[in-house]
C-alpha cells in the first residue's frame, strides 16, 4: 500500500505456534481462548510477518522471520510451516537479496532474527542480506551475546554473531532516524532495548510494533506476553504508543497476528483501545 510518497509491503515467512499460556502471561486462558484457540498441546497460531518499505530508492526490511537453519525437531515443536518463505515473498516482489538495502531487527529472539543469516552449501553460515547493513539497538546485541539463563532458549548466535564477522552491524544508542522519514524507537519491555519502527510520509504515519503488542489480541494494557522480561515496562510502553496512535492516527502493523496486519486504533466509551479500519494483506 502506499504511505504517501513510501510503499510498504508485509513479507511473510510462513507462521508457528507458541503456548498460549506464554503469549498471553497472567491473563487466564478461559479469557484468551476466547479470541485465541489453541490446538492439543495448547499452541496458538502465530504469523511471521515482516515489512518491507520502499522509501528514497531503497528497499528496508522490518524483521526476518525464523529462517531455514533449524532442524525437524524444531519445527514439530513450533509447528513451523514456512510457505511461503520471506525470500519467496520478496521475489514475487522482483527482489533477490542482493536487493536489500538495510534490515531493521525490532529485536533479536529467533522469530524475528532467524532469517538474518542462511546456511550455504559448504555448512557455513553467513549474511541472508549480503549488501544490506543491519540494524539493532547496542543494548540489544549485548543482551543477545551475554545471554543468560533466562533468555539463552530465545537467541541463537547463528542469527547475529555473522553478520558481526562481516561488519554488516550498525548499533544504535536510543530512538534514530535511519532515513528520512524512517526512525527506529526503543519501545522497551519484551526485552529491555526491544524498538519499533515508526514510518512517516506526507503527513501519514505507520508503527511497526513488533512484539510491543504482537496481535491484535494483545491491545488490551494487562495482555502482556509471560515472555516479557520488564512487563510493567511493557504496560508504560504499550500506554504511551496506542495514546500517540489515537490522538495521531497512526496505522498499527502487527507482526504476529495471523488475520490482521495493520488497523488504526480508538478508545472505545470504557476507554479500552480497539482496532477499526482493519486491513489485511493475505
Amino acid at each position: 500500500m502506499k504511505l504517501g510518497s513510501f510503499e510498504i509491503y508485509p513479507v511473510t515467512d510462513g507462521r508457528f505456534r507458541l503456548d498460549g499460556g506464554a503469549m498471553f502471561g497472567v491473563v487466564p486462558k478461559v479469557l484468551w481462548e476466547k479470541c485465541c484457540a489453541a490446538d492439543e498441546l495448547n499452541r496458538v497460531p502465530l504469523s511471521l510477518t515482516c515489512l518491507l518499505i520502499r522509501a528514497q530508492g531503497k528497499n528496508i526490511l522490518v524483521d526476518t522471520g525464523l529462517g531455514s537453519k533449524e532442524d525437524d525437531k524444531f519445527h514439530h515443536m513450533f509447528a513451523v510451516d514456512r510457505t511461503p518463505t520471506l525470500l519467496d515473498s520478496l521475489k514475487r516482489l522482483g527482489l533477490g537479496r542482493e536487493d536489500i538495502h538495510m534490515v531493521i531487527n525490532t529485536h533479536l529472539h529467533f522469530d524475528h532474527a532467524g532469517g538474518n543469516t542462511m546456511r550455504e552449501a559448504d555448512e557455513t553460515i553467513s549474511p541472508t542480506f549480503p549488501k544490506a547493513r543491519y540494524v539493532t539497538q547496542q543494548g540489544e546485541f549485548e543482551d543477545a551475546a551475554g545471554a543468560n539463563e533466562r533468555t539463552k532458549a530465545s537467541y541463537r548466535r547463528d542469527n547475529f554473531a555473522p553478520i558481526a564477522h562481516r561488519n554488516q552491524w550498525e548499533l544504535l544508542r536510543g530512538d534514530t532516524e535511519l532515513l528520512h522519514g524512517i526512525t527506529a524507537i526503543v519501545t522497551a519491555g519484551h526485552t529491555r532495548c526491544h524498538q519499533g519502527v515508526r514510518i512517516e510520509s506526507e503527513g501519514q504515519v505507520a508503527f511497526f510494533l513488533g512484539d510491543l503488542i504482537p496481535t491484535v489480541s494483545h491491545l488490551p494494557l494487562p495482555y502482556i506476553m509471560g515472555y516479557d522480561l520488564q512487563p510493567i515496562q511493557t504496560l508504560e510502553t504499550k500506554r504511551w504508543i496506542l495514546d500517540r496512535a489515537c490522538e495521531e492516527n497512526w496505522l498499527l502493523l502487527f507482526e504476529h497476528d495471523p488475520l490482521i496486519q495493520a488497523g488504526h486504533v480508538r478508545k472505545d466509551q470504557a476507554g479500552r483501545y480497539v482496532l477499526r479500519e482493519v486491513q489485511s494483506w493475505q
